[in-house]
């Protein structure tokens, strides 16, 4: 099993550390990318090595917090292969691996509670891609990636 990628900025610090505990406590590898404190950084700098290891193949998913999850999930879009999320609650975080195949978890710590984010990352993480025929909709999300300009 393959790391999962864990990255957050000082407003999503906390959540990602209970993260980290509830993984710990299930025996879930992953590596985690920073931010190491509360004190004020910019997420683009966590969520990129975080977002690049999906993308390379290090880790197949990957869990990032900040503030509302915004920033985090804008950052990880970049990367080539990369669906990421912003999920707040059981509902959204089910239909994004079970019909999108979302590879990056974005969760705030400033909109749910750590357990609500622990419960929300479990769910994430246990919860497998449908396939059929949302197959065909994550290959027209793969070729809208490789070239936009002549997408659909």
């Amino acid at each position: 099993m393959k790391p999962v990628a864990l990255a957050s900025d000082h407003g999503g610090y906390s959540l990602k550390e209970a993260i980290k505990a509830a993984l710990d406590k299930d025996g879930v590898p992953y590596k985690d990318y920073g931010t190491h404190s509360e004190e004020s950084c910019d997420y683009p700098d966590f969520a990129a090595p975080a977002a690049r290891a999906v993308s390379e193949g290090e880790s197949e998913r990957a869990i990032l917090c900040c503030g509302s999850a915004a920033g985090m999930a804008i950052v990880a879009n970049k990367f080539s292969g990369v669906r990421a999320v912003a999920c707040h609650n059981e509902w959204t975080a089910r239909m994004s691996r079970e019909h999108n195949d979302a590879n990056v978890l974005a969760l705030g710590g400033r909109v749910v509670d750590a357990e609500e984010g622990k419960r929300l990352a479990r769910l994430w993480l246990d919860t497998p891609f449908e396939g059929g025929r949302h197959s065909r909709r994550i290959s027209k999300i793969s070729e809208v990636e490789k070239s936009p300009e002549s997408a659909l």
